[in-house]
């Protein structure tokens, strides 16, 4: 586990473990490399696993700024700089998977393989281009109002209405204890985001093989919404779990765990 200085006085956390080809992990909004214990157990066996905390969230430092897809992909590529990482296969989950996204789209030659976990990857809201989920203006004065007020409550209710089934009350209370740690600056900055970015123009640069794992009634990157950047893709294989959520990792752990293995044993 180690701190990898990204900016004058930012730092981000990556998490470390094992040997052998490079995977790198990218959580979703306000969680961070403790959401992948499972996963880190199982593939570390025989890869080197790099679970990166994105400035903001978990146990990276939370500055006031510096939050846009830009600058977040930038931080995870200085991260592998620093940690020797020439070519790795990077999984991002949900706005994890929107920064993943474009660090594999600027630096194609770096990534083997692109996972995106409960994300359509190019954008988390809907636009002319793009018809699925609710409009940026729609939702995001909402969100970050709700954050202002009452975080602990804001976040205990995004979380819980992002899974299929009402979630176990032990795993929904850690899920907002970890969430927790991303301060409010940090949340309203990730929300804008999250909402406004669009990567469309990023199709035809992703060129590596992708695996796109979404739960068939993912409430926040819509299966809808995955189907049209599937198509799109000249390399894509994509994975609907059925009665699944926001989170297949927890809803659907053997299913999640069987594809992601079976796409990175692929030659």
């Amino acid at each position: 586990m180690t701190y990898i200085q990204v900016d004058t006085s930012v730092r981000l956390f990556a998490q470390d473990i094992g040997e052998g080809p490079a995977l790198v992990l990218i959580a979703g909004f306000g969680l961070d490399h403790r959401v992948w214990d499972r996963q880190v157990t199982m593939l570390a066996r025989d890869h080197r696993v790099i679970c990166v905390d994105q400035r903001g969230h978990g146990y990276s430092d939370k500055p006031l700024g510096g939050y846009e897809v830009d600058r977040l992909a930038y931080d995870l590529h200085l991260v592998l700089d620093k940690l020797g990482v020439e070519r790795c296969d990077l999984l991002g989950w949900s706005f994890g998977g929107q920064v993943a996204f474009r660090a594999a789209a600027e630096e194609p030659e770096r990534v083997n393989s692109l996972v995106l976990v409960g994300s359509n990857g190019v954008r988390a809201s809907r636009s002319t281009e793009f018809p699925f989920g609710r409009s940026a203006a729609d939702v995001e004065p909402a969100l970050v109002t709700a954050e202002e007020r009452n975080r602990l409550a804001a976040r205990r209710t995004a979380l819980a209405g992002a899974f299929q089934r009402d979630a176990e009350p032990e795993l929904l209370e850690w899920l907002v204890g970890c969430s927790l740690s991303m301060p409010s600056w940090a949340g309203a900055a990730c929300y804008h985001t999250m909402l406004n970015a669009d990567l469309i123009a990023d199709l035809p640069r992703v060129t590596m093989p992708v695996l796109q794992l979404i739960g068939r009634q993912d409430p926040v990157h819509s299966a809808k919404g995955a189907r049209w950047v599937n198509e799109r893709l000249p390399d894509s294989r994509l994975v609907e779990l059925d009665d699944c959520g926001h989170y297949p990792m927890f809803e659907a752990a053997d299913r999640f765990d069987e594809a992601l293995l079976e796409f990175l044993a692929a030659p």
